[in-house]
């Protein structure tokens, strides 16, 4: 596989230093993609990066992941209109070990071949730098006149900007220059990636490699994907798409690449998965004569999950759609951890009630207009049932039914659906 032609034709490559391709199509290629270790998960934002990694490690050539500890004690200016928040070594440890827990899923750290993936942390050869040192041996290689014509300097400085720029921030890009000069001298590593975004940087990583060690550093970034609409990729109302289960549910992580766009859908497709070129073209035809039945959507959001998370996970979140709805069956229901659950019918109205008043039997009546506060009285309880329009866990019930223990989901809950689409979550406590 060529890996420059395989990130061309998945629309993944937005700038290119010249000889860039000479040099991969030459020889086994290092390169690397940093990452941004202020968070213990990856979310879905930085998959573009390490799917790039991934290509290049299919393609014979060996990646490397950065964890950025030094850099993530100062934050990138790049994109951002305020400073982040600074880490103390033991979050960034900690986080560092979470990250490459994600990594493994898409890269290789095991293999004996000489292209196996690597992760390393550049707070390991920043932390014993001294300022004068650095002032010395790198700051003098590189202009205020050069740092300043970067555009993520120039956007920091400008009018728009209400908060400035910090000297820690301004010497960001030398010290992500001085991680790619030190990767070239530690590892032959000669090409940095990453987000167009980071252009600027990368190219102050490539003059370094030139000025000091004599050397030739390469650059290539991808595009920032957005959506359709023009809004931020990976971002939600409740915010980023984790890829940690404990932050962002299988089942919304399923979720979100189920309800993209036709048009988000054909273009993530190709950068998200590992589909050939003939497979996704058959792909977006075939989901243009039926877009209806969301078989492109289907596919993506179904590889992706099983890849981030498990075939096991894939399969609840699929169960779990289907109970939303109106396809699944008590049994299903039944079937669903207390996490997934609760993920399905987030934002449903819950009650509570006490667990006393379900021991033995209460009627459904009293249940539900009295105890769970469903109805604003029997009277209106009593309609619904008679109108066949009330389930139980969904199973319709007649006013005869009663609520007892048999009826919890996960011990402790009861899921009662008014009507096609209302549902209602009791918790009992």
């Amino acid at each position: 596989m060529n890996f420059i032609t395989e990130l061309k034709w998945r629309g993944m490559i937005h700038d290119m230093m010249p000889g860039t391709e000479e040099l991969i199509e030459k020889e086994l290629t290092s390169a690397y993609v940093g990452i941004d270790p202020t968070a213990d998960s990856l979310h879905i934002g930085h998959l573009v990066g390490v799917m790039m990694l991934k290509h290049l490690q299919v393609a014979g050539h060996k990646p490397f992941a950065l964890v950025g500890g030094a850099t993530g004690m100062i934050g990138d200016p790049s994109g951002k209109s305020e400073e982040r928040n600074l880490l103390n070594e033991e979050v960034l440890r900690h986080n560092q070990e979470c990250l490459k827990k994600q990594l493994a899923k898409f890269l290789d750290f095991e293999t004996e071949a000489p292209n196996k993936a690597e992760l390393v942390n550049n707070y390991d050869w920043m932390k014993d730098f001294s300022f004068l040192n650095f002032a010395r041996d790198i700051g003098k290689h590189i202009t205020v006149n050069y740092m300043m014509a970067k555009d993520s300097v120039k956007k920091r400085l400008s009018a728009e900007s209400k908060h400035g720029m910090s000297f820690t921030e301004f010497t960001y890009q030398l010290i992500q220059g001085y991680d790619f000069l030190h990767l070239y001298r530690e590892h032959g590593l000669k090409l940095q990636m990453g987000g167009s975004d980071q252009w600027g940087n990368i190219v102050t990583g490539t003059e370094l490699i030139r000025r000091i060690a004599g050397g030739e550093g390469f650059a290539l970034t991808c595009p920032l994907i957005t959506k359709a609409d023009g809004s931020k990729f990976g971002k939600t109302e409740s915010g980023n798409v984790w890829l940690d289960p404990e932050k962002t549910s299988p089942y919304h992580f399923y979720q979100f690449w189920l309800n993209v766009s036709d048009e988000d859908a054909a273009k993530y497709i190709k950068i998200f998965t590992l589909f050939g070129k003939e497979e996704i073209e058959e792909l977006v035809s075939k989901h243009s004569e039926a877009p209806h039945l969301r078989e492109l959507q289907k596919k993506l959001a179904k590889d992706i999950t099983i890849r981030v998370h498990s075939e096991e996970d894939f399969n609840a979140a699929v169960e779990a759609s289907q109970i939303l709805f109106g396809k699944g069956t008590t049994e299903s229901l039944r079937k669903l951890d207390e996490r997934t659950l609760l993920s399905v019918f987030e934002g449903v109205p819950q009650s509570e009630v006490s667990r006393t008043d379900i021991e033995g039997k209460i009627g459904v009546i009293d249940f539900l207009a009295q105890k769970a506060k469903i109805f604003g009285s029997n009277g209106e309880a009593r309609r619904m049932l008679k109108d066949n329009a009330v389930s139980v866990n969904k199973e319709k019930v007649k006013d005869s039914y009663e609520i007892s223990s048999e009826d919890l989901l996960n011990d402790k809950y009861i899921l009662v659906q008014k009507g096609k689409k209302n549902y209602f979550l009791v918790k009992v406590v």
